[in-house]
């Protein structure tokens, strides 16, 4: 499993994932460089998991294939004026909850890391990736990896969420110069801070919002 993937994995927390990240940040901004960050938050991201796709990766890494048992025997109908639909096979999503749940879906989303050079922290349906801006041809760097996990999403078939989508920009700098990042051609908002992991973290790092 990616290291940088603390969320339900062993050994580590959403704590552990939300020090370092603003571990960091802290060294960038002591050296006085920017560090740009963009949050990216997939929309049902456990429900959109194909399951033929799944097996593949799973058998990838070594995964027991039996685990398609906990996945696969599931069916699903609707109702409407008090008349139930046709049940049809459920072939996508696993279930939130469960033990299993969340190993399984790290397993889905696990080859993101692959493709990126910059830092990335996947944690459920939210990834944050960021990178140290030294100057404009490492910003360029940035949004081609955000390009590349734009293409990735497509490929495994998840939606990304934009009211939960944005970039923040972490920099001592009095003037702070407008960045513009896109995802799938969309332009990520910028934002003044995000909420992550339950901590609400500010482009100063001032902690004022997530106390009051």
């Amino acid at each position: 499993m990616y290291e940088g993937q603390h969320c339900f994995s062993r050994g580590y927390s959403c704590e552990s994932q939300l020090f370092i990240i603003c571990r960091d940040i802290a060294y960038s901004l002591d050296e006085g460089a920017r560090t740009d960050t963009i949050i990216i938050g997939f929309s049902k991201a456990f429900n959109l998991v194909r399951h033929d796709r799944l097996l593949t990766k799973i058998a990838a890494i070594g995964v027991d294939l039996r685990v398609k048992e906990f996945l696969f025997g599931h069916s699903q109908r609707g109702r409407l004026d008090g008349q139930p639909s046709e049940e049809v096979r459920v072939n996508s999503g696993v279930l939130q909850g469960s033990v299993l749940g969340p190993p399984i879906f790290l397993a889905y989303v696990n080859d993101i890391w692959r493709i990126l050079e910059s830092n990335k922290r996947p944690c459920a349906g939210d990834c944050i990736i960021y990178r140290k801006i030294m100057d404009s041809s490492v910003s360029d760097k940035l949004q081609t990896h955000l390009n590349k996990s734009g293409d990735w999403a497509v490929e495994n078939e998840l939606k990304v969420n934009p009211s939960k989508s944005k970039t923040v920009s972490f920099t001592e700098a009095s003037l702070k110069k407008r960045i513009r990042y896109y995802f799938e051609d969309q332009l990520i908002p910028e934002a003044s801070s995000f909420k992550y992991l339950g901590i609400i973290i500010r482009s100063d790092q001032n902690g004022a919002d997530h106390v009051n």
